[in-house]
This record gives C-alpha cells, structure tokens and sequence, in this order.
C-alpha cells in the first residue's frame, strides 16, 4: 500500500534513510501506475454552479466502482463454474465492501435541495444513470437481463458488443445454480436451460433446494456460506437501490427523470425487487 506524507525535513537531519525518492527522470512511478492526472483532468464542467463539480466526480467514482464490481462478480461467476467455492466467496466478500463503499457514495448528494440541483440540471441534457454501460453489466450479473437496454448503446460498437456478450451469459446467480446442480441438489433443468438473455425469474423448486441447505447447515457448510454471500450482495444492492430512490426524491421530488425516465416512479420499481430471489423466501421455510 502507497504511503501519502509531507515533505521530508529541509535540514536533512536523520533522513538519510527515512525519505523517499523525490527525483525521477520522467513521471513518478506513482502517476504512472495510477494515471492519477488522467483521473484528474476528466471533469468536463457545463455549468458555472459549484455544486455541479461534486455531483461530476462522485458519478465517476461510482463508475470506477462498478468497474471493480463487475471484475469481482465476474471472478466469482468463473470461479463456481470450476467448482471453487474459496476463490468465489473471497471475491464475493470483496464486492460486499466495494459495495458499502459506492452505496456511501450517495452522501455527498443525497442532501441536495431541489433548488441546488436545478441549478446545474439542464448541464445533464439527456444524460441519466441508467445509460451507464458498466452498470447495466452488473445488472446483468444480477440477473436482471433486458435486451432492451442494449439500444442506448447502438452507437458505441464496442460497448455494444461487451453488453451483448454479457445479455447472453450466465449470470452470477445462475453459476451458483448449476454448481448445485453439479452437487446432486434438485435444480429444475428448466431453470438451468433457460434463455440466459431473458431476466431470472423465481421458481418454486429453486426456493426448496436452498430451504434444504440452510436446514442442514452442519451438512452443507460450504453452500450455507455461498447462500450467505449471496445474500450480502443482493441486501447492498437493494440498499443502493434504496438509496438512489431517496436522494432523487430530495433533488427532484417526483418530476420526470433525465433521459426521459420516469425518475422516481421507475425507481421504486426497481426498488421493490430482490435479486437472488430465493435465497430470501426460502428462509420462511427454514
């Protein structure tokens, strides 16, 4: 880990050995690894409000999150495919913590007035969150398909092309099913066959295959920590859900969204839904 410290002691005394390394030929290894003045100099101002420089930065940091996220979710997807349930928790438990940090992510605008964001509102255009490519993947790890949100993306082939690609794929819900599949565990074959382009929808049997883990936890340790894990990330995901719907009803009350959506009634629809949905109505039979 970096360590981030002042300036060394001008006199010199007791820092032969102490100090770092302050002369480099060209940039500092530093900048070089974390392209610190690209991150930097990304911030593109439309407006002359004040407010608008915060709003900017924490919508990037919220992608650079979903970027991390996705990575995670992708290596515990590859990881329950090849059946190993260390290396998939590891990278779950991971995700659990990037997601409380981009859940927190919301503070700095969940206290907007109305008035503080229309000053800077109009700047947005047409843009809206649920046009963020690297979100819509980790929607589609959740198992929230729709290839109806491709079409945003027309115009950027190579984004469109990834999105694609990912519309047709396992999802991460959907590897840990087949691994319980692979464990002798009665997963219906119509959800293992399912049109992986189309959104998970729960099914009855699912629900009684992890009732019957969670039932007999000395039994099946492992997967009792897999549905556990799961469930930390499908609570964060609702509680982001939660969130967002909040702090736009503060900025924008129930007035139609950008982009065109419908802002706040859309955002209580999506609030209302699990994902891993088993994994929660299943505890009723435990």
């Amino acid at each position: 880990m970096s360590t981030f410290q002042g300036s060394p002691d001008a006199s010199g005394a007791g820092s032969v050995t102490d100090d770092p390394n302050l002369d480099f030929a060209g940039t500092t290894p530093y900048e070089d690894y974390v392209q610190a003045d690209v991150l930097t100099h990304l911030q593109h101002l439309r407006s002359d409000d004040p407010g608008e420089m915060v709003f900017l930065v924490t919508t990037q940091v919220m992608e650079l999150w979903f970027t991390v996220i996705v990575h995670e979710w992708e290596t515990a997807s590859r990881a329950l495919r090849q059946g190993d349930l260390a290396v998939a928790r590891d990278a779950l438990k991971r995700s659990v913590r990037e997601l409380e940090a981009l859940n927190h992510s919301w503070r700095p605008l969940a206290q907007l007035t109305p008035a503080q964001f229309n000053a800077y509102r109009g700047a947005l255009g047409e843009g809206s969150g649920f046009q963020s490519a690297m979100y819509r993947r980790m929607e589609f790890l959740l198992g929230e398909k729709s290839a109806s949100m491709l079409v945003p993306h027309r115009g950027a082939p190579r984004v469109h092309a990834e999105l694609e690609k990912a519309l047709q794929e396992p999802s991460l819900y959907d590897e840990a099913l087949r691994l319980l599949a692979r464990r002798g565990l009665p997963v219906p074959a119509e959800v293992l066959d399912r049109d992986l382009a189309q959104r998970y929808e729960p099914h009855p049997e699912v629900e009684r295959v992890w009732a019957g883990i969670y039932a007999d936890p000395d039994q099946n340790t492992e997967l009792v920590r897999l549905g556990e894990a799961l469930s930390d990330v499908a609570e964060l995901v609702w509680r982001w859900r939660n969130d967002h719907l909040v702090a736009t009803r503060r900025a924008m009350g129930a007035k139609t969204g950008t982009g065109g959506s419908a802002g706040v009634a859309w955002l209580e629809k999506r609030a209302q839904k699990n994902v891993f949905p088993e994994l929660w109505t299943a505890r009723s039979h435990v």
